[in-house]
């Protein structure tokens, strides 16, 4: 502290502080020269102009968001054009990888008509119902004959009573409706459900195949003006002429045969259909995905709904 510039700088700034007065003249005008504000360019100012953003109109928004649609829509249906190519060339090159030509019924090469349906067993249908899956095959096989052994008792018949027309006649009726009416409404029925485990299918077989032991029944009694070679028929042939009366027994007893398998081979289906899981509801949603996806239906059902279109933009 008594160090002399300590002590110079000391009494400096009290000598300062006692001469300062603030209501002098001149520390008036240097505070005024302090505080004078500051000059402002000359010239022209000009005021501020506010840009005002252009905003774009509804049908501007509408014809861009229009063509952002379009440019969409052509873009998925390129999508769909590719892989609908795609998907027709792996189909061309399975089918040439293992062809499914179809080979039923077996006739020859050189015949004009061709088979009809692809049957493999061993391929087509699993290991636990190809047994049932052959011996309904089989039965069908024994169909056929039974009608083609009656349609000859018939015609026996008819060449000792010529009243007996309309027997033989009917007979032809039955043989040439009965056989391929039973391969397709119940054989290829089960012969599907065996390869698709199908509920619908199983359905189709068990009403149809109903009827057609109904139908075996009624043949095997052999009512004379039906066109059967019934037990009844053939009974009442006894009086007359015995070997057409054995050959009507004949046929009786082939029907009679048929109509216990069928009762035999039906409980057994029944048993495989129940450990299969299929169900009513199971078909009922086979039979509604069938007709959604069926192409006639969807070609139908969309000119059914653009002509409703057409009709409603008109009234309107």
């Amino acid at each position: 502290l008594q160090d002399p510039s300590v002590t110079q700088l000391t009494n400096a700034s009290q000598s300062g502080l006692d001469e300062f007065n603030p209501f002098s003249e001149s520390s008036q005008l240097t505070n005024a020269a302090r505080t004078a504000p500051a000059t402002q360019p000359s010239g022209h100012s000009q005021p501020a102009v506010l840009q005002t953003s252009v905003e774009p109109t509804p049908q501007a928004v509408a014809a861009a968001a229009q063509a952002g649609l379009l440019q969409q829509q052509a873009e998925l249906e390129r999508k769909a054009a590719e892989l609908e190519k795609k998907e027709r060339e792996l189909q061309n090159n399975a089918a040439s990888i293992n062809p499914r030509q179809n080979n039923w019924p077996p006739l020859p090469r050189k015949c004009p008509i061709k088979p009809c349906f692809y049957q493999d067993f061993s391929a087509d249908i699993p290991a636990d119902y190809q047994r049932i899956c052959k011996m309904l095959y089989y039965l069908w096989m024994l169909h056929s004959v039974t009608l083609l052994l009656n349609l000859l008792a018939c015609l026996a018949w008819f060449t000792v009573h010529t009243e007996k027309g309309v027997d033989f006649g009917l007979s032809i009726l039955w043989f040439v409706l009965f056989t391929p009416c039973a391969f397709l409404c119940w054989y290829r029925p089960i012969y599907k459900a065996f390869r698709s485990d199908s509920s619908f299918s199983f359905f189709v077989f068990f009403f149809v195949f109903f009827c057609q032991i109904a139908i075996y029944v009624i043949q095997a009694v052999g009512i004379p003006g039906w066109g059967d070679s019934g037990w009844i028929a053939a009974l009442s042939e006894l009086r007359g002429n015995v070997a057409v009366a054995i050959i009507m027994m004949v046929v009786a007893g082939f029907f009679t045969l048929c109509a216990v398998l069928s009762l035999f081979l039906l409980k057994q289906v029944h048993s495989l259909y129940r450990r299969t899981g299929a169900s009513f509801q199971r078909a009922q949603e086979e039979f509604s995905q069938g007709i959604l996806t069926n192409r006639s239906f969807q070609n139908a059902a969309a000119g059914a709904a653009s002509s409703a279109a057409r009709n409603a933009f008109r009234g309107n």
